[in-house]
């Protein structure tokens, strides 16, 4: 069965040779969707049949957004911590160890439903791919559990066993246990391996640790990302560049040298301006990212502790208020550069042959996003099944 959706007031394809401007726009446009796969984009006058029709009412449709930095698997909560922030208190991640106890002690239902509970808010404010990581258990049986949820629901997930180090562990045997019976135990229900590097915490790890968990992944078979430069300039942003992981996530601090590096090579900047409204930290600058020629995603770093956000739209608008971005490059960065940050070719566009995955808005363009920050505008577009 074939769907002609029609009714598009501007359909941004993310396709520059299908339409104006780097997001592809087609005004007065129509989209035909077969099998589940774009089939057919374009002007409405000039669309094809269909077995179906569905009709959007003059709304915009952009490619679903595309979330490659979430911390879905979790129990607990840290509003206190939060709060505590806003009054003055640093983030330096030590909170992690909160959550760590919370998910420890939560059953599997308990954390399945947290987890699709979160999911469908995602959906309902138009993500239509999203990034899980593990990293809320840091022993192998609850490292494992959270990945196998995570499994259930998205093809995206991470291996973060490398988070912090627990609470009264030594260093260097839970670096052993990570690159060990961990990663073996994880390894099936992961495709990605992630490391929170940060020589400036306590709680995470330095290059050298940082490496040996990346090459300890990679020898799995694990494709790699990194937390990278969040708290302050270090080794991590290069080391991804270096190991062509496929993004680099937070890019707050960054030396000339590192943003050469990003520029020189494949891994993409993920930017996550949730966390430093969360946190009021110093924002990424994207436009300086950008203005070198890095790919630049944009995420939201759902989580419990730094980033309790699970709107791409909000974090598009404050891209486009705090970090120097226009907002079509905003909303490049939330579908096209996610896509890129987690090297798929059939999602954050809506090219011929693309996954059908459409975020309509309650406005007749990509703009107000950016424009109407806070209002809940973007929805992923159900169409029918058989």
């Amino acid at each position: 069965m074939s769907t002609l959706v029609t009714g598009i007031a501007e359909l941004a394809t993310l396709d520059p040779g299908a339409g104006k401007g780097p997001l592809g726009l087609v005004e007065d446009a129509a989209v035909v969707v077969s099998d589940g796969v774009v089939a057919w984009t374009g002007p409405a006058a000039g669309a094809p049949d269909a077995d179906r029709r569905v009709d959007v009412g003059g709304r915009a449709v952009i490619p679903g957004f595309v979330d490659s930095h979430a911390h879905l698997v979790f129990a607990g909560d840290r509003a206190a911590e939060f709060e505590a922030r806003m009054s003055g208190t640093p983030y330096d991640g030590g909170g992690i160890a909160a959550t760590v106890s919370a998910t420890r002690a939560a059953g599997d239902d308990e954390l399945r439903t947290r987890l699709a509970r979160l999911l469908a808010e995602m959906r309902a404010q138009g993500t239509t791919t999203v990034e899980v990581k593990s990293g809320y258990g840091l022993t192998v049986d609850d490292e494992a559990r959270a990945l196998r949820l995570a499994a259930e629901v998205t093809p995206e997930t991470t291996f973060l066993g490398a988070h912090v180090v627990p609470p009264g562990v030594d260093r260097a045997d839970y670096v052993a246990l990570v690159n060990g019976p961990m990663l073996e135990a994880c390894a099936p229900f992961a495709r990605w391996i992630d490391v929170f590097c940060e020589p400036a915490s306590a709680h995470a790890f330095d290059g050298d640790e940082a490496r040996a968990v990346l090459l300890a992944g990679r020898d799995r078979g694990l494709e790699l990302r990194v937390h990278a430069n969040q708290l302050s300039a270090g080794p991590g942003v290069q080391l991804a560049v270096e190991l062509d992981a496929a993004s680099a996530d937070h890019c707050t601090h960054l030396t000339d040298t590192d943003v050469d590096a990003l520029a020189g090579g494949s891994t993409v900047a993920t930017l996550l301006p949730g966390v430093e409204f969360s946190t009021r930290s110093r924002y990424p600058d994207a436009r300086r990212l950008l203005d070198a020629g890095v790919t630049v995603a944009l995420a939201t770093d759902c989580n419990p502790g730094s980033c309790f956000t699970s709107s791409m739209a909000f974090c598009i608008a404050l891209a486009v208020r705090e970090m120097g971005m226009t907002p079509a490059e905003a909303v490049w960065a939330a579908t096209a550069g996610g896509a890129a940050a987690l090297r798929r070719t059939d999602v954050g566009h809506l090219r011929v042959g693309a996954r059908a995955d459409f975020a309509v808005l309650d406005a007749p363009s990509y703009r107000h996003l950016a424009y109407r920050p806070g209002v809940p505008l973007s929805r992923a577009l159900e169409l029918p099944v058989g």
